[in-house]
């Protein structure tokens, strides 16, 4: 199914061709019609799976001809977790916004950063993608009206109401008119989703997309056994080894991510931590920097992840395990996408084992175990 039969406009048309978008996605095949219609949707799909241009795009069409004039009131709000992801919606919206008849503006609003520039860049935007708490700070301060949103989406439902966001996004939704259309993207559905669903989307179209096998069946995953002491040396040795180019470790705290780039680097390995501690602007450039491929080696906590989008990222190494199989398959799906092969490397300690059995068996494949104690890592 090209995207020429999902309705369309012959300026986004377009503007995918140039993107080098050709097929689309499961979720976008279902999702675009029916934001087009003007339907609420409740999207449930795997992180990288499209779920971005599934409303992106039938929402910038939608806008044409429908832009308030009424300055700071905005026409949609994109609720999302992170920072980062909130800087990715932006730019999607951006690339393809530009092709369009009638101008359309996005921002993107997060904590971290001075607010000052933010209430003073507020002025005319008709799309406003925002993380909770600044988006609140923003109404308090007079900056931004929500009075006139048509579309509200919540991005990542899951993760929002997990990292505690939950009375926020009750605030802010107590601040929208009654009549809007509502989209709701969420890689679960868990309870806490279920509950937002039923209170937010009215008969919703409800799409859900599984994760499919293959995925994973395009990621050769590899387990090491290690003790604690030995992750160090064994994580050095296998990107010198095996020539690693651009890898992305996962560790579960930002002081060990911390720790492990400063003994990557010491050892000559070009290597950069990233997570909430660090400022809006190094984050920024760390990750410009790993998606061009000058960066060797970028290592991050699970939340910063969510904003890490790279079609051909070759590998990744768990460091440390996370705690859920659900963040573990999240995890090395950063790697094997775009139908591109990619490789996932973890570490696992005696204190792992049970854990590592349990991620092994919800997922429905087992992995390839190497004794590290026979490598000579030194």
């Amino acid at each position: 199914m090209p995207f020429s039969s999902l309705g369309l406009s012959p300026s986004l048309l377009k503007a995918l061709a140039g993107q080098n978008y050709t097929q689309p996605y499961p979720i976008q095949q279902e999702a675009i019609p029916a934001i087009l219609n003007r339907k609420d949707v409740l999207g449930i799909a795997q992180t990288g799976s499209g779920k971005t241009a599934s409303y992106v795009l039938p929402i910038l069409m939608n806008l044409q001809g429908k832009i308030t004039s009424k300055n700071r009131h905005v026409n949609v709000l994109v609720l999302v977790p992170t920072r980062e992801l909130a800087v990715q919606v932006k730019e999607v919206f951006q690339t393809f916004g530009a092709s369009l008849p009638t101008p359309v503006k996005s921002m993107a609003v997060y904590g971290g950063v001075s607010i000052n520039p933010q209430m003073m860049a507020l002025q005319g935007v008709n799309v406003l993608v925002a993380t909770p708490g600044r988006l609140l700070e923003l109404v308090e301060s007079n900056s931004v009206h929500l009075t006139t949103i048509d579309i509200l989406v919540l991005d990542e439902a899951d993760k929002m109401l997990n990292l505690g966001f939950k009375e926020e996004v009750d605030r802010i939704l107590a601040l929208l008119p009654k009549r809007r259309q509502n989209l709701l993207f969420s890689a679960t559905l868990s309870e806490d989703v279920n509950n937002i669903n039923q209170l937010v989307l009215r008969d919703p179209v409800v799409i859900k997309i599984e994760a499919e096998s293959n995925n994973i069946d395009l990621i050769t995953q590899t387990a090491y056994h290690i003790s604690e002491e030995k992750k160090g040396p064994l994580l050095r040795y296998l990107i010198k080894q095996k020539e690693l180019k651009q890898v992305l470790v996962f560790t579960s705290s930002t002081y060990k991510a911390d720790n492990v780039a400063d003994k990557l680097r010491k050892n000559g390995i070009d290597a950069v931590a990233m997570h909430g501690k660090k400022g809006q602007q190094a984050r920024t450039e760390t990750l410009n920097k790993f998606k061009a491929g000058t960066l060797r080696v970028l290592v991050a906590t699970d939340l910063i992840s969510r904003g890490i989008d790279i079609k051909f990222l070759p590998c990744v190494i768990n460091y440390e395990l996370p705690r859920s199989p659900k963040d573990y398959i999240h995890r090395i799906g950063r790697t094997g996408r775009a139908e591109s092969s990619g490789q996932a490397i973890s570490f696992i300690t005696p204190e792992d084992q049970h854990h590592f059995r349990v991620i092994q068996k919800k997922m429905g494949k087992w992995v390839t175990m190497i004794d590290a104690e026979g490598l000579d890592i030194k």
